[in-house]
């Protein structure tokens, strides 16, 4: 029996008088990726922000790996081992390469205060540029930056809001390979909130669609047609 690693049930999120999220469910597996979709504004990178402590919940309960979570900040919840990548990317401009992927040292024990290897055999191109600033990158190394500063965390849960936008269609490509193959080391779950619907359907292990904050349809990637997840998120 696969591991649960996240499971939220009956999750609400306010803004001030604005209740944004409605009795959402989610729940994912070690080696899984989830997909999040549906049209702006329905409250997909409010449910990442909940996740990953950036706005707290109004209710709802919520636990990351068997433990049950309440009241927690981001950063706590960082060293629980949740990484979240944050639509728009928000690497250091003027930091370097090198820089911004220590950033991710804060949430580590003294100990494990390294960048694995691995994260270069994932995304070579940052290698060549330790030294350049972040804000000389461009749009899509950003991303890769952005994915590879939430890695050296070591998370257990991964969320990931929109890697696709404004991306060149080969850095899409190689997204999609690394996400795939973070997916297949079954070490962690991954949520994807994703407005690109081919990326998202040839990925998705399993799919929440969201409409107004709430459930409209969900379903695993085996019970779920295409042409139902495409009516789904369409206008």
């Amino acid at each position: 029996m696969a591991a649960k690693v996240l499971e939220i049930e009956a999750l609400t999120l306010h803004y001030g008088g604005s209740q944004i999220l409605n009795g959402v469910d989610l729940t994912v597996d070690r080696g899984q990726v989830a997909c999040v979709m549906g049209t702006n504004g329905v409250g997909k990178t409010s449910l990442l922000k909940a996740i990953s402590g950036t706005h707290p919940r109004s209710g709802g309960r919520y636990r990351l790996d068997g433990e049950e979570i309440g009241k927690a900040t981001a950063f706590g919840l960082a060293q629980k081992g949740v990484a979240y990548v944050p639509q728009g990317r928000e690497i250091f401009p003027f930091l370097t390469v090198k820089e911004n992927l220590e950033t991710g040292f804060a949430c580590l024990p003294s100990g494990e205060r390294r960048v694995p290897d691995e994260i270069f055999e994932l995304f070579p191109i940052l290698k060549d540029f330790l030294g350049r600033r972040g804000g000389d990158l461009s749009g899509g190394q950003q991303q890769q930056l952005a994915i590879a500063r939430a890695l050296v965390t070591r998370p257990k849960l991964l969320l990931l809001d929109e890697p696709t936008e404004g991306i060149q269609p080969n850095i899409i490509q190689q997204i999609g390979e690394v996400i795939r193959t973070l997916r297949d080391r079954g070490d962690m779950a991954i949520v994807l909130v994703e407005q690109y619907f081919e990326f998202a359907f040839k990925l998705g292990d399993t799919f929440l669609v969201l409409e107004r904050g709430a459930r409209k349809l969900d379903g695993a990637a085996g019970e779920v047609s295409r042409e139902a997840l495409h009516a789904a998120v369409s206008v």
